[in-house]
């Protein structure tokens, strides 16, 4: 008997629904897109995320009903965005849109909750802006006191679907919930909340760890999916899910995602506390603690430069590995990770071919690459053991065996790397196994291990002391 799980993963651009055996093989998805406007960056129809990825489920389900045995489904799990909010009504019923994590109207609140997160409870996470969900909550109580008057629930993105699902609306996870002002080191909703800030403690979810099961599929949808009443977990966030699913579950393990923007995310023994607010700490479900960090560097510059030519520039690069150039392909002034700097910008020698200078770039991401590892050796105490990785860069060989040789480690390609996955694995991790670490091996699978060369390295270690030395010439870094 083979034990399957679902996982769904609700974007700004639309959802995606998985179903994974216990081995992590896929065995169906499907998916559906929202159109993307101005207006769907800043709020979005929570009904429209249940409605579509109800749709998504039942066809699913109905084009597997003959391919396997679905009273052998166990378990269903939720991930999406961090700091998408919603305020419900006492019949859980949205009062308002859901509001999103693009949102940048609570500008002004998320530099009051900040400051008073830096007052009152400094201890805890107080990096708020006005993509968190503490920042949204007073944004709403200050625009919308009418409906504020009629709150029962804030809850999270993921929380909206897991309760459809279970009924369920008033447990939210370790995830989901930091940012919305959780004490994650203490397991508590901190008092300056409701003392400082336009908040009530009654609003606020109970918090659990990632997976826990907090119910069962209502009655009335097991029966239309022809499922059994599988057991809901608590979600998580797409980051954290992502991380997930590349295997980056255990201590010294490591994720990097290079899509538009350059993540981190890994897993430490210890609370990482970043003094400069370059790196957060999300909580393990295990007790761990999962730090991470985002660049505004990442791989914007490989469509918008040279998009048309990309096979041939790869091949390019290939052969004139190493280069002797140090770029830095930052496309936007400004920089938050790994160094905090207002004045940052790219920079390239001039005069390079396209050649030289797509080569010098995918060098220079891997050399800032590095010194967010560093540093996260350095503010950590604990060596970073693996490095994983996943998004579009993760497909470029050449990339790999730059990023290999600069961090002197192999780096390992997860086989099926996507938020739905990772939430069909936290399905699994507290009702088919024991722990999220024992899902984890079970279900990830290495695609392509890279391994560094020694002439490779030594070549590399030069020009990353010039990346850095060019940073502390510019300023950007001490």
């Amino acid at each position: 008997m083979t034990a399957y799980f679902i996982g769904i993963d609700v974007g700004t651009q639309g959802v995606r629904v998985v179903l994974c055996d216990e081995t992590g093989h896929v065995v169906g998805s499907r998916e559906a897109v929202f159109p993307l406007t101005e207006s769907s960056r800043e709020e979005q129809p929570p009904r429209q995320w249940w409605e579509s990825g109800w749709r998504c489920l039942k066809t699913l389900l109905d084009a597997l009903r003959n391919d396997i045995h679905l009273p052998d489904v166990k378990a269903i799990a939720v991930t999406s965005t961090s700091g998408t909010i919603i305020p419900l009504d006492e019949q859980n019923e949205p009062l308002h849109n859901a509001l999103m994590y693009s949102d940048n109207r609570p500008a002004v609140e998320g530099k009051m909750c900040k400051a008073v997160a830096e007052k009152y409870h400094p201890d805890g996470y107080t990096g708020f802006n006005a993509s968190s969900g503490l920042s949204k909550m007073v944004w709403f109580a200050h625009q919308h006191p009418d409906k504020t008057a009629r709150l029962h629930t804030w809850i999270h993105a993921a929380d909206y679907l897991s309760g459809q699902l279970s009924g369920n609306f008033r447990v939210t996870d370790y995830t989901n919930a930091l940012k919305s002002g959780y004490d994650v080191k203490n397991g508590v909703w901190p008092a300056y909340l409701f003392e400082q800030l336009p908040l009530k403690k009654a609003w606020m979810q109970d918090v659990v760890p990632s997976g826990k099961p907090i119910g069962k599929l209502l009655p009335e949808l097991a029966t239309a999916l022809g499922l059994p009443e599988i057991t809901v977990v608590a979600g998580m966030t797409d980051g954290c899910a992502s991380q997930v699913a590349s295997g980056a579950v255990r201590p010294g393990d490591w994720n990097t995602t290079i899509g538009t923007t350059l993540v981190v995310k890994g897993v430490t023994t210890r609370e990482l506390k970043d003094p400069e607010g370059r790196l957060y700490s999300h909580r393990h479900p295990e007790g761990y603690w999962m730090p991470g960090g985002a660049s505004n560097t990442g791989a914007d510059w490989v469509t918008a430069s040279f998009g048309d030519r990309l096979a041939e520039l790869t091949q390019a690069a290939a052969e004139r590995i190493p280069s002797p150039y140090i770029a830095y392909p930052l496309r936007q002034q400004g920089e938050r990770f790994p160094f905090l700097s207002a004045q940052a910008r790219g920079f390239a020698p001039e005069g390079l071919s396209d050649a030289d200078l797509f080569t010098a770039n995918l060098e220079g991401v891997a050399y800032l690459e590095r010194y967010a590892y560093e540093l996260i050796e350095a503010l950590s105490g604990e060596k970073v053991r693996a490095i994983y990785t996943a998004g579009g860069a993760s497909s470029s060989d050449v990339w790999l065996t730059i990023r290999s040789n600069v961090l002197k480690r192999p780096v390992y390609k997860g086989a099926q790397v996507s938020g739905a996955v990772g939430a069909a694995i936290l399905a699994a991790s507290r009702t088919h196994f024991k722990t999220l670490t024992e899902a984890v091996q079970a279900m990830t699978h290495v695609e392509k291990e890279v391994k560094p060369s020694a002439e490779l390295m030594r070549a590399y270690d030069a020009g990353y002391q010039q990346f850095v030395s060019a940073f502390r010439e510019k300023g950007y870094i001490n």
